[in-house]
């Protein structure tokens, strides 16, 4: 939503932004706590919380009912598919997602490796090691694999990648069923996010794009899709 060099209040605003959107912790329609218990929960002033409201206020993110308190707005989507909604409703083949995410994301990768605050990184490992502790115990990861990547187009700090992510969702939503009836693939995965993430860690953005690059690669060979 807003460019790395923030103040305060920008961070903030993103924490505040990605409760919504990746962690699902306030859903629409929601009312977010008093400004005394959120200004502790997420260890920031008072004033600088009311300022990351204004932001969000200003973005249309949330809404301030006089005598009620604020409220996740209704209608802003879950995934923050704003502006690219036709997009959303194109036909496309597994091919062209799986070759958008090749074009798009290896250097979401090496953004997210150079500008993630140290809240992003935390998210992106830990949604990492969640979709990792599923995979083990045979459970959906549906979720927690959108979340991964939509932590790491979140951290590029680029408003473009966070409203592609919505497009790009459905590639992993076709191709984590067809993966996990591959255990090669399964295991690839794993291996895959994990040098995804040990590269995020290091901070080291060739590395995170090259390992990225390397994990959409492997994905198409895995589905039969030609991958130069």
């Amino acid at each position: 939503m807003l460019q790395h060099g923030k103040s305060l209040s920008e961070k903030a605003a993103d924490d505040i932004l990605a409760m919504i959107q990746i962690d699902h912790v306030f859903s629409e329609g929601e009312k977010l706590p008093n400004e005394i218990e959120f200004s502790e929960r997420l260890r920031i002033s008072r004033t600088t919380l009311r300022e990351a409201i204004r932001i969000l206020v200003a973005h249309g993110v949330v809404e301030i009912r006089r005598g009620k308190g604020t409220f996740v707005r209704k209608g802003i989507g879950r995934n923050g598919d704003v502006g690219l909604g036709e997009l959303t409703e194109f036909p496309m083949d597994i091919r062209d997602l799986y070759e958008m995410r090749l074009i798009f994301e290896p250097q979401a990768a090496y953004y997210a490796a150079q500008r993630a605050t140290g809240r992003e990184l935390e998210r992106i490992l830990q949604y990492g090691r969640l979709e990792g502790e599923l995979i083990r115990t045979h459970q959906d990861r549906t979720e927690a694999e959108r979340a991964f990547h939509k932590s790491i187009a979140k951290a590029t700090h680029n408003e473009f990648m966070n409203r592609l992510m919505p497009i790009l969702y459905r590639a992993l939503d076709r191709g984590v069923p067809i993966s996990d009836a591959k255990e090669e693939m399964v295991q690839d995965t794993l291996h895959d996010h994990r040098a995804i993430m040990d590269f995020m860690e290091a901070r080291d953005p060739e590395g995170a794009k090259t390992a990225m690059k390397l994990h959409i690669l492997r994905a198409m060979r895995g589905f039969g899709i030609a991958g130069e």
